[in-house]
């Protein structure tokens, strides 16, 4: 490890259990919020714009809460950001099932529950994992990681889908906000000693911002994360109902968008485990280039449930493929120091494009009756992607003398 990490102080079983345990929950959690656009909006006599504009801000909120949460992680420690977060989820959920109005409703699923998710997710437990990991082991541990979140996905939409079955989309989001709470005891599974949270007097963090945001590497993976962000959720949110449009059975979108997790596993693993032997830059530019084909295959050809689920689990593998070696070349270029809070910008973007990718499904949809136009730009942005991750530098900054925090 380099003695800019500093030496581990909590085993790596511990950081990757707590760590990938925390990231199931939440991520498995929102993944199946596609599931509940049709049976709200039809019960609240609300139009799809309503659901995907609160799902978009919700995105809006964890992007811009990030750079907080991850910079308040960096500096007093995971524990608390990760505590107040469950919390914050668990009364998200509540909100979301209580709201009578299209603004409740966006405050609840889209304000608190984005703000949650900035601090249950990956930027506050890649900060940890950095820390705690040595520098050989950093990209296939992100990778162990993801693949939990992804793991998450898989189990969760089936049983999200019994519930809304069997107990109503009200009632299971009641059961929901319980089950978030489970985060609780697993934060203190990620407790670092202050001394590994504030990693000493290296860098102040305002020298770390005008170091990354005068970097050209670190605005080019924020603007390949802004498509990953784009495309994940445009699918993730609207694919159900674009299944549903064209005839197709619920239990479709539910299997496709379990199948998506099941492949996601296998996908983010494989990711970081190849970050620690080829150049990242190469792998992102790949699965960039991968998803724009395979989106533009899927809706060239006849569309039945053998081609959604050939279409959700290649696309699964490339699912969130993108996040370990993204996050790896922060750590590798930048340090630990502020992993989190660095990681939470990167993030940013990739919920701007989130925001624009729930968002403008919806929008889209109700003015064309069609989602044909927003599968289009997601190709066209999947292409953009792969070209610019190319030019990333990954090797470290070298820096002077250090400054006082």
């Amino acid at each position: 490890m380099n003695a800019a990490s500093g030496p581990p102080r909590l085993s790596m079983f511990q950081v990757l259990l707590c760590g990938a345990a925390i990231v199931t929950v939440s991520m498995g959690i929102r993944h199946g919020f596609g599931l509940w656009l049709q049976p709200i909006t039809m019960d609240r006599g609300w139009t799809r714009e309503t659901f995907a504009l609160a799902l978009a801000v919700q995105n809006l909120s964890w992007g811009l809460a990030g750079p907080v949460a991850g910079g308040l992680a960096d500096r007093y420690g995971a524990l608390r950001v990760l505590v107040v977060g469950a919390l914050l989820y668990s009364l998200g959920l509540v909100l979301m099932a209580s709201a009578t109005s299209g603004l409740a409703f966006l405050g609840g699923a889209g304000v608190v529950l984005g703000m949650a998710q900035s601090g249950t997710t990956y930027a506050v437990v890649y900060g940890v994992i950095a820390r705690q990991v040595a520098a050989e082991k950093r990209s296939w541990a992100m990778g162990i990681t993801a693949a939990a979140g992804s793991f998450g996905q898989f189990l969760m939409v089936p049983v999200e889908i019994g519930l809304i079955d069997h107990w109503g989309w009200q009632s299971s989001l009641f059961l929901l906000a319980c089950g978030a709470l489970a985060i609780v005891p697993l934060a203190f599974g990620l407790r670092e000693p202050p001394a590994a949270a504030a990693g000493g007097p290296r860098q102040s963090m305002g020298a770390a911002l005008r170091e990354a945001f005068g970097n050209r590497s670190f605005a080019l993976l924020t603007a390949g994360y802004f498509v990953c962000g784009f495309q994940v959720v445009f699918i993730g949110v609207h694919m159900p109902s674009y299944l549903k449009d064209h005839g197709l059975k619920p239990q479709v979108a539910a299997i496709a968008l379990a199948l998506i997790g099941l492949f996601n596993i296998f996908g983010t693993y494989a990711a970081g485990s190849l970050g620690q032997r080829m150049p990242k830059r190469y792998i992102l530019s790949t699965i960039y280039a991968l998803r724009a084909v395979v989106i533009a295959v899927f809706i060239s050809v006849p569309l039945s449930p053998g081609s959604v689920y050939v279409f959700a689990a290649v696309m699964g593998f490339l699912w969130l493929s993108t996040v370990p070696p993204t996050n790896a070349i922060v750590a590798q270029i930048f340090g630990v120091q502020y992993m989190s809070m660095l990681g939470g910008f990167v993030f940013l973007g990739h919920q701007l494009g989130s925001f624009m990718g729930a968002w403008l499904g919806g929008r889209l949809y109700d003015a064309t009756g069609s989602y044909d136009v927003v599968w289009w730009i997601a190709i066209a942005l999947g292409l953009f992607a792969a070209l610019i991750n190319l030019p990333v530098r990954e090797a470290a900054l070298v820096r002077g003398a250090p400054q006082p925090a």
